[in-house]
């Protein structure tokens, strides 16, 4: 194999439960495997997931002392002799799953969800396999493509991974974090009326700025699924972007049309409340409504979201950037829920 520009690396690992568990490391780096890219890791994108996983929370299995952290970007600074697919000096993203290329999502492709059951990228140096990797174009930053590995991916599985949306359709979004914006400047691109909701007329701002059409202070406005009938006409929507998750479910399913599409990608809103389950299924029959899991997608989703992006002009809302040694206190302010968009980390100069 060809030698490494460098022996070590500088990477967070999770002690233990709690964002002070969080340690920076100093860790020897391997030679590169077949078929291995050595990546410069420039900018690394939180998500609400992440969170979870440092705080001990996460429904799946988590590595022992994993280096936190699933999206990326960075440059091609090794490779492997038989890599054909990247050369030194190449802008690169990765795909939340390591391993799945394209197709339904299956039980294996869990197994290379980074930042989980296998090491993230909250490093400044990580090797990949280079079919886990997709091309940066020019016209877009590190910051900007870091957001989309898992949250950008996320929302354009929940638009266009199913029944594709359509110009002209109609989109609840619920809240204005890093999936829901994502998913916003995704269906406005394409053409379709979107609502969006926040408990923050500031925020709900923002969110029109972006392409919103109508906007809905939940605070305000606490039965916000009948103002959402309202605006359709006592149709309903098309599509609800589902992140609260049970407490918000109920109020998604009163809201879109018979045979709406309810992607859930979050639940926001926590695990522990108690559950009206018989009632959920009884609008979910009486709908018709079409639920769908969303924990991600895969690197055909990840190219094709890029794509969309470099033609649209579409530009990921970034509210913060912390510096690398400042993660603790990234993790802190997304802690808050009180942002805008993603928050990212520079892990090293651009």
């Amino acid at each position: 194999m060809d030698s490494l520009p460098l022996s070590s690396t500088r990477e967070y690992r999770i002690a233990k439960d709690g964002i002070d568990s969080l340690e920076l490391h100093e860790t020897p780096l391997n030679a590169l495997k077949r078929n291995e890219v050595l990546v410069k890791i420039y900018s690394v994108a939180l998500n609400y997931r992440d969170l979870i996983i440092v705080n001990g929370n996460y429904p799946a299995v988590v590595k022992d002392n994993v280096v936190p952290c699933s999206d990326m970007a960075g440059q091609v600074v090794a490779v492997s002799p038989s890599v054909t697919r990247w050369k030194i000096g190449d802008r690169v993203t990765s795909s939340f799953f390591l391993d799945h290329i394209y197709g339904e999502l299956n039980a294996n492709s869990f197994e290379t969800a980074l930042g989980g059951p296998i090491d993230g990228v909250l490093t400044q140096y990580r090797a990949f396999p280079e079919h886990a990797l997709v091309a940066i174009p020019d016209k877009l930053t590190y910051h900007e493509v870091a957001s989309l590995p898992c949250a950008g991916v996320s929302a354009y599985n929940a638009l266009y991974g199913a029944v594709p949306l359509k110009p002209g359709d109609s989109v609840l979004v619920q809240g204005t974090g890093g999936v829901s914006l994502l998913a916003l400047q995704i269906a406005a691109s394409a053409g379709a009326s979107v609502i969006i909701t926040s408990s923050s007329d500031a925020k709900l701002e923002i969110a029109r700025g972006l392409g919103a059409m109508h906007t809905i202070n939940y605070r305000t406005t606490p039965d916000w699924d009948k103002e959402v009938l309202k605006l359709t006409n006592g149709t309903g929507v098309d599509y609800v972007i589902e992140v609260g998750g049970e407490a918000t479910l109920g109020k998604s399913l009163a809201s879109i049309r018979v045979g709406g599409y309810i992607p859930m990608v979050g639940y926001l809103a926590g695990l522990d409340r108690p559950s009206d389950f018989g009632n959920l299924v009884v609008k979910v029959i009486s709908k018709a409504a079409n639920l769908r899991g969303i924990p991600g997608g895969h690197r055909g989703h990840l190219e094709n979201l890029i794509k969309l992006i470099s033609v649209t002009g579409m530009k990921p809302y970034i509210v913060r950037v912390f510096k690398f040694d400042e993660a603790k206190l990234a993790f802190s302010y997304l802690a808050k829920q009180e942002h805008v968009g993603k928050v990212v980390i520079q892990v090293a100069d651009d």
